[in-house]
Formats: structure tokens, sequence, C-alpha cells
């Protein structure tokens, strides 16, 4: 058993199952047997089409991606999995690791961080996307009694919103053009408004839409010394800003924000490990798992994995699609 197969997007809109030659494990390495895998649905949608800026092949790297943008690539980074050989301290525990999807891999024990017993193996996948909520608010740093507002309710979005409505005095609302999502928000006790509905003078937005056309409306929505996250990510698109109507008078700022880097507010205090140690621990909710769905079995993925991260018109827009294994999930 030293084979793998891993899904690798070989072209604009193709995908296939490869079979590769596992390494040998080193003492410091764990055997992992995938049970789920969760689709970052905007970013893995970029990679699929090939819309990685070529100034960005570097920044955008998966830790264990193998291959280059555009095509041929292997990319994800949302995998649960079983330890089948590895440490004492990690052996036969479920793990989660920023790997691709892939049925069985290799990797340093420093990279596979255990899951709560209390977790199930299809929450866990959203680990990447809660690691990244974690990061918007250390960037964020919001502040008891703002009124704070959420723009798009991607899964990203949601699991921001959700963080920020466990803080006492926050004046909360999550928006989205797609009135399909309002259930969802709902689901998770949070106010959902259309945006034009969205009320301003806002202390605090999150913008998560990955639409430009968001971002622009922040800045309308956006009160005296706004602060404006930035956590989108628009690829290879261009977003043009109306900066020179009240963004001065306002004195409004944008702050960016990414998961690849620890935030300021927290540099130095923790570790990329703590801060996913910390976002697997906030999974144990079970009303989360209105965010994931549908589940496809990894055998399949090739030729399904188009039509989930672009749905066919009129059809519904999953949040996380989630990947099975045969011997897992």
């Amino acid at each position: 058993m030293n084979e793998a197969r891993a899904l690798w997007t070989i072209a604009a809109g193709r995908c296939a199952l490869l079979t590769e030659s596992l390494p040998a494990r080193g003492e410091a390495d764990v055997l992992v047997r995938t049970l789920a895998s969760g689709i970052s649905r905007g970013t893995e949608r970029l990679v699929l089409r090939g819309g990685v800026p070529a100034a960005m092949h570097g920044l955008m790297r998966a830790p264990f991606q193998a291959g280059a943008f555009p095509f041929p690539v292997k990319y994800g980074y949302s995998a649960v999995g079983m330890v089948e050989d590895g440490p004492a301290d990690l052996l036969h525990k479920r793990i989660f690791c920023l790997h691709p999807h892939q049925d069985r891999f290799v990797v340093p024990a420093a990279m596979a961080v255990p899951v709560p017993d209390a977790v199930p193996d299809h929450r866990a996948v959203l680990a990447a996307n809660m690691e990244t909520a974690v990061n918007i608010l250390w960037d964020a740093r919001p502040l008891a009694g703002e009124r704070v507002l959420v723009m798009g309710a991607g899964v990203v979005g949601l699991l921001t919103a959700l963080l920020l409505s466990r803080m006492s005095g926050i004046d909360l609302a999550i928006a989205d053009t797609d009135p399909a999502r309002a259930p969802t928000a709902t689901a998770l006790g949070l106010r959902f408004v259309a945006p034009e509905d969205a009320e301003g003078e806002r202390d605090l937005i999150v913008h998560a839409s990955g639409n430009p056309d968001g971002l622009r409306m922040a800045l309308s929505l956006a009160g005296f010394e706004g602060r404006i996250v930035e956590a989108s990510w628009f690829g290879d698109r261009q977003a043009a800003l109306p900066l020179g109507e009240a963004f001065h008078a306002k004195r409004l700022s944008i702050i960016s924000t990414q998961v690849g880097a620890v935030a300021p507010a927290m540099r130095g205090r923790r570790t990329h490990r703590d801060r996913l140690t910390l976002a697997l621990s906030l999974l144990d909710d079970p009303r989360l798992d209105v965010l994931l769905g549908p589940v496809t079995p990894f055998e399949a993925l090739p030729l399904a994995m188009p039509a989930l991260l672009e749905p066919p018109r009129g059809a519904p827009a999953a949040l996380c699609p989630v990947v099975t294994y045969r011997d897992g999930g």
C-alpha cells in the first residue's frame, strides 16, 4: 500500500484522479488514510478555471500542493483522516491537515492537528474556513457595542458572523444578494438582510462577497472612521472603488485580511498550529452542519467538480461540498 490517488486539475474545467507513489514515512511523519475532505468553492473555482494571477502563483500555493499553476496542479486544503502509522501520540487518531483531495498521504506530524472527539468527520472539514474566520476577527478587532455588517453569506462570511454573534453588545447583520442564503443564516441565529436593506453608519464591515460591487457598497455603508475588512479574493479581477466620494471625509479604512499569516493582533503569541487548533475547537456546534453538502464520493469527484464549483443556471449553489472516501466519511 505505497500508492495513493489524488485529484489533479489537468486543464481548465477538467479534473482527473491520478495515481502516485507515497514517500517513505520518516520518524517525524504520519501516514494518513483520508476520511473526508472539504471543497473551498471560491478558491478552488479560481484554480479550476486557471484564474490564479501569475504574480500570485507563489502566494496561492497550498501547503502540500503538487504541480504548478495553472495546470496540471494538485490543490486543496481541507482533509480529515485517520493516522495509520506514526508517532504514538497521533497513532489511530483523527487529524485535520491542509492537504489536497487524496485518499492516503504522508506529512510531517507537526502538520496533523487532532480533531476533537465532539467534532464529526464531515464538520471537521470546515476547519480551514473557520481558521480564516478566526484570523478575520483578529484583523478586525471588533469592540463591544459596535454596529457590524458582514457582506457575503458564503461559508467564510457565515462563520465570521457566527463568531461575531458570540460577542456581547454587537449589533450584527449579514447581507447577501441571494435570498436563498437566508434560511442558513437564520439556522445559525443570524439576522439576514438584503444588501439594499442593510443599515448604514456601520463601525465595522467585513466584506466577504467576492464581488467588487459589495466592496463599493461597503464604502457607502460605513460610518465615520469605519473599518472595512476585505476578506474576499478577487484573483485576476479588478476592483474599481469610489475613493473620491466620502472615503476621505469619513476617514474610512480598508484592511486586508489573509489567512496565510497570523494577524498582527496575535502574531508572536499564537502559531499557525495554535490558530488551527482553536478553529477545530470552535466547530463543536451542531448548527454548523447546515453549511455542509452535497456529499460526493471521491471516485466521482473528477466529473462532479465543475458542477460543484459552478452550478448550472438555476441550481442552488452549495456552501461547503464534502468529499467522502471509500474507507471512511
